[in-house]
């Protein structure tokens, strides 16, 4: 699919579910929209490296990241660097939990993913709130209705992505969610 129509078809996916769930958030709509394709592309889904440039494959070690980025000791000492790493285990648990359901459920971390992922989200729009920033109020609703939005993308996953079963019979897509 050309880089151009991917958000465009995200967009219409998104848009439409919204529509059918009876849910009228058009920022989320955007993010989400968003969210969609940019982890279209697999590497994505582990966008965020540590100083050492070695991925963050799991929520766990994102979160061991955000410790160490406030280690005074440490040469990764980096504060500044907590947002990018929350936003990151907010979109991944966000994306994991209404694309990849039955794969969070087989995992059994369902409930810590929604957890995280709200904690993730509210720590991202507290900081954005108390720098003045636009998208607070977002990132604010991504974390209070988490729950809703990965329903949101379940079912649309569900309805406009076709009913592949999961996983697929793909060794690269297994070798991914093995890690």
């Amino acid at each position: 699919m050309n880089h151009g129509l991917l958000p465009r078809f995200f967009e219409h996916v998104t848009r439409q579910s919204f529509r059918d769930l009876a849910l009228d958030d058009p920022a989320v709509v955007r993010y989400l929209t968003d969210l969609l394709t940019r982890f279209a592309r697999s590497e994505a889904l582990y966008a965020v490296h540590e100083a050492a440039a070695r991925r963050l494959t799991t929520v766990t070690e994102s979160l061991l990241a955000i410790e160490r980025v406030w280690d005074l000791e440490a040469p990764t000492f980096n504060p500044g660097e907590e947002v990018t790493l929350r936003r990151q285990v907010g979109d991944y648990t966000l994306f994991m939990t209404g694309i990849f359901r039955e794969h969070v459920e087989r995992l059994a971390v369902v409930d810590y993913y929604e957890r995280e992922g709200r904690r993730a989200y509210h720590f991202v729009s507290e900081t954005a709130r108390a720098r003045g920033q636009a998208d607070a109020p977002v990132f604010r609703r991504l974390s209070a209705r988490f729950p809703y939005w990965a329903g949101a993308l379940q079912y649309a996953r569900k309805v406009y992505f076709g009913h592949e079963p999961w996983p697929p019979d793909d060794p690269l897509l297994r070798a991914i969610l093995a890690r």
